[in-house]
């Protein structure tokens, strides 16, 4: 039986791969460009049994969501950049009470309001560090419509696995484009739920870190009676300020993403002609899509370029970029701000090739000549 192709949106593949990861609650406010994934949830939910609420303000949905995963649900909320500044002291909460959850940020223009209905990628290192304190951050960034309905999926796959918030993290273009998807049969994909606890209700302690990295999760409402609260805690989830418990619960909460076995468990990229490529392309989003295009035409040139595509953001791809930074003559990163993700490609390459950046904050896409433009400086 031939499985089922549509045309779709992007913001609409995002709700509809939702619904597949087995998310059953959604708290939200409407705000451009990122209302689609609302406006079909809220038709959706209803017929697998689940929940839509929109309500009075971003605050209001991110706590919703902290709460309805607490209650056992998988729990979603889409914005975009002014709506993720509001929810940042609940992601906090969320980050340190450890709630898997996941916020969809289809980004915009900034600062403040900015240009609402443009694209931009000026939100991913306030995905790293928006909200206060050391805490672990997971950021996925698709550059396809199909790629947004699968990373909607892994993203809620990875927030039940390590419970914590993951983002998603694509731009306008992708997420009101139109493209044709291959649905995925059910069971298709994996599907990951949260750890719950084997241990009788009275001896269960919701962070107790000898149940290894990642504590098992009861849900609210079951027989598990446990406090949760957004202060450092001891296992049993009471307020500490024991240094020894302080100490030891920010650093499993941080190695649970960024030590070597999960990150690399987590860590997803794509390489386009890198093996022999003299010059490496760092483009993520729908920017990697103007880039992949400069890629084949500088080709054409005797140019031997390649492209290097991240879909995990964050943790960042560290390892793989030193070793690309060694291997190529220079690195070109293009995006639609005035230079984030640079910096990073900077920071783990320490000078070892040339770096050159291609920035737009002008509410229009970069394209491909901008890009063989300021490879063809760089080499």
């Amino acid at each position: 039986m031939a499985k089922k192709v549509a045309l779709v949106q992007g913001n609409t593949a995002c709700a509809l791969g939702a619904v597949y990861a087995g998310c059953n609650f959604f708290g939200g406010y409407p705000i451009t460009p990122s209302t689609e994934v609302a406006e079909v949830l809220s038709e959706e939910l209803p017929k697998v049994g689940g929940k839509f609420m929109q309500m009075e303000d971003e605050i209001g949905a991110m706590a919703s969501v902290i709460g309805a995963s607490l209650a056992g649900s998988k729990a979603l909320t889409a914005t975009s950049g002014p709506g993720v500044s509001l929810k940042q002291e609940l992601i906090g909460y969320a980050c340190i009470a450890e709630v898997p959850c996941v916020i969809i940020n289809v980004m915009r223009g900034g600062p403040s309001t900015g240009m609402p209905t443009g694209p931009g990628q000026s939100d991913v290192q306030q995905a790293k560090w928006g909200t206060h304190g050391d805490h672990a951050t997971i950021a996925l960034v698709p550059s396809t419509i199909q790629e947004i309905f699968e990373e909607t999926v892994r993203a809620f796959n990875l927030a039940e696995k390590y419970r914590m918030p993951v983002q998603v993290l694509y731009d306008e273009i992708v997420g009101h484009m139109r493209e044709p998807i291959t649905y995925p049969e059910p069971g298709e994909l994996e599907i990951i739920n949260r750890t719950a606890p084997t241990v009788a209700p009275a001896d269960y302690k919701p962070y107790d870190a000898s149940k290894g990295e990642v504590p098992p999760l009861a849900a609210f409402g079951s027989d598990y009676r446990f406090h949760v609260t957004g202060l450092n805690k001891a296992a049993d989830g009471f307020p500490t300020t024991k240094a020894d418990l302080v100490d030891a619960e920010e650093r499993r909460q941080v190695d649970k993403v960024e030590s070597p076995i999960n990150a690399a468990d987590i860590e997803k990229n794509e390489e386009y002609l890198c093996d022999d490529a003299e010059v490496l392309i760092f483009a993520y989003g729908s920017t990697s899509r103007s880039a992949r295009y400069a890629v084949n035409e500088l080709r054409k040139e005797g140019i031997k370029a390649g492209l290097f595509r991240p879909i995990t953001l964050w943790p960042f791809p560290e390892k793989r970029i030193a070793a690309l930074g060694k291997q190529v003559k220079g690195i070109v990163v293009p995006e639609m701000n005035l230079g984030q993700m640079i910096l990073e490609v900077e920071r783990v390459t320490k000078g070892s090739c040339a770096l050159g950046g291609v920035f737009r904050v002008d509410g229009e896409p970069i394209n491909p000549g901008q890009i063989m433009k300021k490879v063809k400086e760089v080499m």
